[in-house]
């Protein structure tokens, strides 16, 4: 697994299907970002088949079939939509481009599950919206840095089993290595990458939702800045937010592109989750000069301190029940609401924050 370049971080976990060979199939349609691989891994160990690939460009879908060899490359988009098995298709387009496939996918009648972030206007949420009222198909969207993080996952078990008793707090550091050589020239422009805290700023407010439990939030501040890399005018290598929760619970949320080469994976990633008896520390990909495993879960209530080395130990459920949510028209996954909650949040704060000359 690629651990040096986000882009192509891609985790495997162990086979635990939901269904019978061939009982959901899907496809890929747009290969714009490494995390169609993610994406593409979760379901296929869940027991769904990957029937079909497509891309415009031949050499991504070369690519793609060397690793997903069971895909068939389509001739078209439109070959894949009007393929009455497929019931869900998966997407790593451009940003700014997610949104109409998504369009396209729920007109033909299939589930769509899009990498973070879902859009880049709050028009297109609006848009979205209408669709899935219209069509009652799902638009799912894969925050990876909680999805497809074992520590993470337990971190959420955690909770719900009232390990730290009301969640108040939650701080996230989303560190990112920049690889500007190996990235697209869409990632440096603003208009079609959307800004640093819709892009990797979702993944932040999803997992403050989700922790503290909260159906909406405010966005009490918002800043971004471009520090370190202004051969790049349009990209913001830094971006933090603040927010008040519909419970009271509040969060802080830093993300960046400055993560230094001399660090062993592309981004330290931590999230603390302060509650009203205890608190949780996640070290997800690295524990700095200890441990270069990631999926390091510290955790501090009022029974003692615990140490939990969780790679391998606890797999990734969301995937299975995503898959099941499709064929039963169930939520047990991620609600709608929830996935276009974070989706709006970071977008009012992308669009409310303060640049930093």
């Amino acid at each position: 697994m690629q651990k040096s370049d986000g882009m192509n971080y891609a985790p495997v976990g162990k086979p635990d299907p939901v269904v019978e060979p061939g009982q959901f199939v899907f496809a890929a349609i747009a290969l714009d970002h490494g995390h169609i691989y993610g994406m593409c891994n979760g379901l296929a160990e869940a027991g769904a088949m990957l029937r079909w690939v497509y891309d415009p460009d031949p050499a991504k879908v070369a690519q793609f079939c060397e690793r997903f060899p069971q895909a068939q490359a389509a001739a078209s988009e439109a070959q894949i939509l009007q393929d009455a098995e497929v019931k869900l298709v998966a997407s790593a387009a451009i940003t700014s481009e997610r949104c109409t496939l998504g369009l396209r996918v729920m007109d033909s009648g299939k589930d769509y599950f899009t990498d973070k972030a879902p859009f880049t206007t709050l028009e297109q949420l609006e848009q979205a919206k209408a669709k899935v009222a219209a069509t009652g198909m799902k638009y799912m969207v894969y925050y990876s840095e909680r999805l497809h993080v074992e520590s993470a996952i337990f971190a959420g078990q955690l909770i719900a089993e009232g390990a730290i008793g009301r969640v108040v707090q939650v701080i996230g550091l989303g560190p990112h290595r920049l690889n500007a050589g190996s990235r697209p020239s869409w990632f440096f422009e603003h208009e079609r990458y959307g800004g640093i805290l819709c892009d990797i700023g979702s993944h932040q407010i999803e997992q403050f939702l989700f922790y503290a439990g909260c159906k909406d939030a405010k966005v009490l501040s918002s800043k971004v800045a471009n520090y370190n890399n202004k051969q790049y005018p349009e990209l913001e290598d830094f971006g933090d937010i603040t927010l008040v929760g519909d419970n009271g619970a509040t969060n802080y949320c830093r993300v960046d592109w400055l993560t230094p080469n001399g660090l062993s994976t592309w981004g330290d990633g931590r999230t603390t989750i302060l509650g009203t008896e205890g608190y949780i520390e996640l070290r997800k990909y690295v524990d700095i000069s200890r441990d270069p495993q990631g999926d390091q879960l510290y955790l501090v209530n009022q029974e003692g301190m615990k140490h939990y080395s969780l790679s391998g130990q606890v797999g990734f459920p969301f995937f299975g029940q995503l898959v099941l949510d499709c064929m039963n028209r169930t939520e047990t996954a991620m609600t709608q609401a929830h996935a276009f909650k974070a989706a709006e949040l970071c977008l009012i704060a992308q669009q409310q924050a303060v640049r930093i000359e």
